[in-house]
């Protein structure tokens, strides 16, 4: 397997379910509900968010953050990976009753561990929750900017893609990119075609979060190919969310073969019973890639990766290696 990298994972979403057992007995909670076998459970969209939402909330100081993000990159290196991005939530932080700084910081501890034992490097982008609305998501974007963490480089926006329009948003992705902060956007996973073109013309993204459904429309694709927008396609979680079918239904060699720039990653990796490792293997499996294919999708990630020049070079350096 060549060396992987990773640019859109949801940290709160990368717990393992073993993790998860080991918080659940920190604080007295019973987890039958959503792990049974070592594995989560879930039926449908709600009651996925159920068990993201039980185990998330077993998440609540510095150390069980620094221990979330050490335990998710220790594996995903120990799979391969060279590099991950995540999302974080400044939302999540004040929910489960810290500051975002506190949060932050204990994150960035995690990650610190993580790179010491294995050498994986990482990045987090702060996200905001679009259904929380326009003023939660310009807070995020500023504590973006303001944090002053060195280990924060994007901002982004997830959430549920139904709620409001990708105009109204646009003045937090402003706020971020002034400040020179990467910029990435959900769009067009549960959504159709015009969530991602809407997402071009008001956000102005350099990648975007799925954007799969933009198959849906041919000029939509070119563009997409033709500007050089990264699209972080997570075919696992799209095939388990129902956006399609089938492996035969997904459109990933298509998006690629159109010249899009397209890279793989995990989503909320345990949730879909997935991994990094696996969505390369599914790639293999299903979308009839080899070595050379995966390592261009690897460098693919690296070039739009949020990181200073010195690190990209380092890290296309050991995957050329």
């Amino acid at each position: 397997m060549v060396a992987m990298a990773e640019l859109h994972c949801h940290i709160e979403g990368a717990a393992a379910p073993e993790l998860v057992e080991r918080q659940a007995r920190k604080y007295g909670a019973d987890t039958s509900r959503f792990i049974r076998d070592g594995a989560f459970v879930w039926e449908d969209f709600t009651t996925f968010l159920a068990a993201y939402d039980f185990s998330a909330d077993l998440f609540r100081d510095e150390e069980d953050y620094a221990l979330l993000a050490e335990h998710y990159l220790t594996g995903l290196a120990n799979d391969g990976a060279i590099y991950s991005e995540f999302f974080t939530s400044p939302d999540h932080a004040r929910r489960a009753g810290l500051s975002p700084e506190t949060y932050t910081n204990a994150l960035g501890e995690g990650m610190r561990r993580a790179k010491q034992a294995t050498g994986i490097e990482s990045r987090m982008i702060v996200t905001g929750v679009r259904h929380f609305g326009v003023e939660s998501v310009e807070d995020a974007a500023r504590f973006a900017v303001n944090c002053g963490h060195p280990l924060v480089t994007g901002y982004g926006m997830a959430g549920e893609e139904r709620f409001g329009q990708h105009a109204d948003y646009a003045r937090a992705f402003d706020i971020a990119r002034e400040a020179g902060l990467g910029i990435t956007v959900h769009a067009g996973e549960l959504v159709g075609w015009e969530s991602v073109r809407d997402a071009l013309d008001h956000i102005r993204p350099s990648r975007i979060g799925h954007g799969v459904r933009a198959i849906e429309n041919p000029e939509l694709v070119k563009r997409i190919a033709d500007e050089g927008v990264v699209l972080e396609v997570c075919p696992v979680s799209n095939i388990e969310l129902k956006v399609f079918p089938d492996y035969a239904s997904h459109p990933f060699p298509e998006l690629r073969g159109a010249g899009c720039r397209v890279t793989l990653n995990a989503d909320d990796p345990p949730y879909f019973h997935t991994s990094l490792k696996k969505e390369y293997e599914v790639a293999v499996e299903h979308f009839g890639m080899d070595a050379e294919d995966l390592a261009e999708v690897t460098r693919t990630a690296l070039a739009a990766a949020f990181v200073d020049e010195e690190t990209r070079a380092r890290l296309e350096a050991r995957l050329d290696g």
